[in-house]
């Protein structure tokens, strides 16, 4: 069982918070979903089935649902998933299913069994040590030459956020301690978790995995010029693709999403 579970329920419980996340205009200018999906898109067909692990109140089980040949999302918060499978129900999907489950003990998923696994939010919300049980987990559940893909949040993309929004408070000794040495939110100490794209790479090699890609998928300085209909909201999108789609601007990403195959 996850040593964060009671933090993570708490903070999620009822479902509002990760509905609001990925609904109404947020979603629409949201970054972070729309580049997720174009890699989801670049993996899944089909003929794939899917497993998501920490999948909250099923966005991207939604998106999914006709593009796959079956998906079964698990979440650690009982009220995600009632509401997941209340839109199951609703839209009277039958490739979907939506369980409570711990990221790190999938008691009920048997061996090499999907062709695409989802690590789309445990890594945020897990210290190193869980973070390692969760690639044991992906990497078991995942038929060889299978494909798993991690989210994560990057150091560097959290803290330039921070002196861009709050130039009045940050840089400060207090986050470089907790950010860039504990990995830790410096504001919400028992709920988030940082990391950097080399380690997140490392830890793929200790497991065995092959990184495909490790792109970012989000970046702090988003304009209002995004609501917009002009050609500066073209050229800043234009912009935004550029860096979504090079390794090298990664680390500057809020979240990023790291592609890898099992062997």
């Amino acid at each position: 069982m996850s040593s964060n579970e009671r933090n993570i329920i708490n903070r999620y419980k009822d479902g509002i918070r990760e509905e609001r996340r990925s609904s109404g205009d947020r979603s629409d200018y949201n970054t972070e979903f729309k580049y997720t999906k174009r890699i989801l898109n670049r993996y899944i067909n089909e003929s794939s089935d899917v497993i998501e692990i920490g999948c909250g109140t099923g966005y991207y089980g939604m998106y999914l649902a006709d593009k796959c040949n079956n998906y079964v999302g698990f979440d650690i918060v009982p009220d995600n998933i009632d509401l997941f499978n209340k839109k199951i129900r609703d839209n009277n999907i039958h490739n979907v299913e939506a369980y409570v489950g711990d990221a790190i003990n999938l008691t009920n998923v048997k061996d090499n069994s999907f062709d695409v696994v989802l690590v789309l939010g445990p890594m945020y919300h897990l210290p190193l040590e869980e973070r390692k049980l969760v690639f044991a987990e992906s990497k078991r559940v995942c038929k060889k030459n299978g494909i798993i893909m991690f989210a994560y949040i990057n150091k560097i993309g959290v803290y330039v956020g921070s002196c861009i929004n709050e130039p009045d408070k940050y840089p400060n000794m207090l986050k470089n301690n907790s950010i860039l040495k504990n990995g830790i939110d410096d504001k919400r100490d028992n709920i988030y978790w940082f990391t950097m794209p080399e380690d997140m790479e490392n830890e793929a090699i200790e497991y065995e995995l092959t990184v495909l890609e490790n792109l970012g998928v989000d970046f702090i300085f988003i304009p209002q010029i995004l609501d917009q209909k002009s050609e500066r909201k073209e050229a800043f999108e234009e912009f935004l693709d550029f860096l979504s789609n090079r390794k090298s601007c990664t680390g500057f990403s809020g979240h990023a999403v790291m592609v890898c195959k099992k062997s």
